[in-house]
């Protein structure tokens, strides 16, 4: 960039979301080190972040098998109508036929003796090993079992119904069908969901390298800032946006360093600020670090590092603060001596929803993840927004207003209409102090930046709140 973040001149005008992503990314890549790692049991694997390439070391599955309950057989050894050969004593179609089973194969235990021959069949149950000579699994519901009796031995025949609808192949699981011997299944950076967790196992992998997770310090100041639990003082409130932070950091796996409410001087900030730097990844607080406040919060980060303070056209969550604050590198989580500082807006809902769109990419890259999504063409390469939850198209379902010069995000929910029709609406009051609108909401609505207007039926850009988003 042309400008540096922390130059004064770069706070005097309105920055878009997108450039503020930009800027962002493009500062904390000159912090950027590659996260370290550990080894993990499988079980402790799940919310943290692959560090290692991970390559099939077997056939997934790791045998050809049966999908279901039934008998395995070679289709050949089954009549086909499509040849046109009488299949009854008066020379019509049959659609049954009978065969004999010499055996069973059981999941866990396979069949280990002949292969199967013309006119055989073996009891197979679901997951199964296909004895040799079979390719081919008819379900339990088209047969019925015969006892014989032959030359002193019992036997037994199995009736096939609705011969003329099996394929050959048919109910079989190939080996290797989903994951290949020597394929690489996973890389590093991949968020460990309970679905990566039970791929990892069905490879047999009993532990896994993963990033150690990030460590942040999070603290309010304010003298009507109150801890709940305490007396609310008059003109006081209770602390609702540490909570809200810690819990969201903690969703994304980082361990929190939680400093509680600092007394408003600044020389206890100031030494907080030291420590939260020698010990932490990234430092947040929220309020009390706008333009034109008069707080000990924003000396004493500037007698700590560099700070900005950015005005960015949205709603909410317009005030941001964003710095870097010095540690002596031989004591510093971060090996560059640059912690990042987060210093986010007082009002609740602009609290969370400013750590959705700047700290939580930003915490995802720091952490070594994969990007969630490409950047479009003319974004810089480094922009958090490929770290931003990805957004999913839905239909207003009222009409949603906004101003043209800024980016408005909505708390919404999804209903269905009069028509059947899943859609998008408010959760109602909108106001960036209404902390239950977040309660209520299942996505954020985004109203982009030039739109004044979106009628309802009109399509319409969310993010969607879940265990990778917010709440």
């Amino acid at each position: 960039m042309s400008l540096s973040c922390f130059d004064p001149r770069f706070g005097e005008r309105m920055l878009s979301v997108d450039e503020a992503l930009s800027v962002l990314g493009e500062s904390l890549a000159g912090v950027m080190r590659t996260p370290r790692s550990e080894r993990v049991a499988l079980a402790q694997a799940p919310g943290r972040v692959l560090a290692e390439t991970v390559i099939s070391p077997l056939d997934v599955p790791a045998q050809t098998n049966a999908a279901m309950d039934g008998i395995a057989l070679a289709r050949a050894s089954l009549p086909d109508a499509a040849s046109g050969e009488p299949l009854s004593d008066r020379g019509e179609l049959s659609d049954h036929c009978e065969l004999s089973v010499i055996g069973s194969s059981l999941a866990g235990h396979p069949w280990t003796g002949r292969a199967l021959a013309a006119g055989e069949a073996m009891r197979i149950t679901t997951g199964a090993a296909l004895p040799a000579g079979a390719d081919t699994v008819v379900m339990q519901e088209q047969l019925e079992y015969r006892s014989t009796q032959g030359e002193g031995e019992a036997g037994e025949q199995v009736v096939i119904e609705g011969v003329t609808s099996i394929r050959r192949g048919q109910n079989v699981r190939q080996a290797g069908e989903d994951i290949a011997h020597g394929s690489q299944v996973m890389a590093p950076g991949q968020w460990l969901t309970p679905a990566a967790v039970g791929v990892l196992a069905s490879l047999g992998l009993a532990e896994v390298a993963v990033y150690r997770p990030l460590t942040v310090a999070i603290f309010s100041t304010g003298d009507e800032v109150t801890a709940p639990g305490e007396t609310l003082p008059a003109g006081g409130i209770y602390d609702a946006n540490r909570f809200s932070l810690v819990a969201l950091l903690r969703d994304q796996g980082i361990e929190v360093l939680d400093l509680g409410i600092l007394s408003d001087d600044e020389a206890s900030v100031s030494a907080a600020l030291r420590d939260a730097a020698t010990r932490a990844d990234m430092v947040i607080t929220s309020g009390g670090v706008s333009v034109g406040e008069a707080d000990h919060v924003r000396s004493a980060l500037a007698a700590c590092g560099e700070l900005a303070l950015w005005r960015i056209a949205m709603r909410p969550g317009r005030p941001l603060a964003f710095g870097m604050l010095r540690a002596t590198p031989a004591d510093a989580a971060s090996s560059s001596g640059q912690v990042p500082f987060f210093g986010l807006p007082g009002n609740p809902v602009a609290t969370m929803v400013t750590f959705l769109q700047f700290v939580l990419p930003a915490l995802r890259l720091l952490s070594g993840q994969q990007r969630l999504a490409k950047a479009e063409a003319s974004a810089s390469a480094t922009t958090l927004a490929q770290w931003q939850a990805p957004r999913l198209q839905l239909i207003a379902g009222e009409t949603l207003r906004s101003r043209a010069e800024r980016v408005d995000y909505h708390r919404g929910q999804v209903v269905l209409d009069d028509q059947g029709r899943q859609v998008v609406m408010t959760t109602g009051r909108q106001g960036s102090g209404i902390l239950t609108s977040m309660l209520l909401a299942e996505c954020l609505i985004e109203i982009p930046a030039g739109c004044a207007t979106l009628h309802a039926g009109e399509p319409v850009m969310v993010q969607w709140l879940g265990s990778r988003g917010i709440v």
